[in-house]
């Protein structure tokens, strides 16, 4: 990973807060902890944890696109990192997203105030539609991640089925939801800072 270009900001301020954009399967997870753990004072906050339960979802009408830009709560995350930004003398608690029961957790993932390098991740960080010009703004820089899309498509079928559903449930997903989520995400790529290829 390019850390010489966390390290230039770092010399210009005290906390650095990297985006890691890209469409469902390429691998922002990966990039994104291989990032934090180059760095002693790193933390890594994906937006994952911004989604809605499924109960709200099933109350919207939205449960079976999980994972669509309207099925997560933008404005609080652009709240978390609002506060993550004013860098308060207190700990910071942000949510995450416990795969296992495909739900997120409140208060996960602690961000002290010592903390130098924020790296968060998520599928709409460069999307234009509000509040997302907003939390592209709050981002020193995004990268965008990209991958061979048979790849990608290999790893969300495995992914889908590895937390339950069955191949034919799990490809028309990936046809349905993850796909038209993934062409809206690629439109942006022009945005990005920087795009890494994996």
């Amino acid at each position: 990973m390019d850390t010489a270009r966390i390290e230039a900001l770092l010399a210009r301020q005290r906390r650095v807060i990297l985006g890691i954009t890209g469409p469902p399967g390429a691998g922002k997870t990966r990039v994104a902890e291989e990032i934090a753990s180059a760095f002693d004072d790193a933390v890594h906050v994906p937006m994952d944890g911004f989604h809605l339960a499924d109960v709200e979802l099933r109350r919207l009408g939205r449960l079976d696109r999980k994972g669509a830009i309207d099925t997560f709560d933008a404005y609080g995350y652009l709240a978390l990192l609002d506060r993550i930004r004013r860098q308060p003398k207190q700990t910071v608690y942000a949510p995450a997203f416990d795969r296992d029961i495909e739900q997120p957790v409140a208060g996960s993932i602690a961000v002290p105030p010592e903390v130098r390098v924020v790296v968060t991740e998520g599928n709409y960080l460069l999307d234009d539609d509000d509040p997302w010009p907003a939390i592209a703004a709050r981002l020193d820089e995004v990268w965008f991640v990209d991958v061979a899309p048979e790849e990608r498509h290999h790893r969300l079928v495995a992914r889908h089925i590895q937390f339950g559903k069955s191949r034919e449930q799990a490809e028309a997903w990936v046809r349905t939801v993850d796909e038209p989520n993934a062409a809206r995400i690629e439109k942006r790529r022009p945005s990005a800072d920087l795009v890494v290829t994996l």
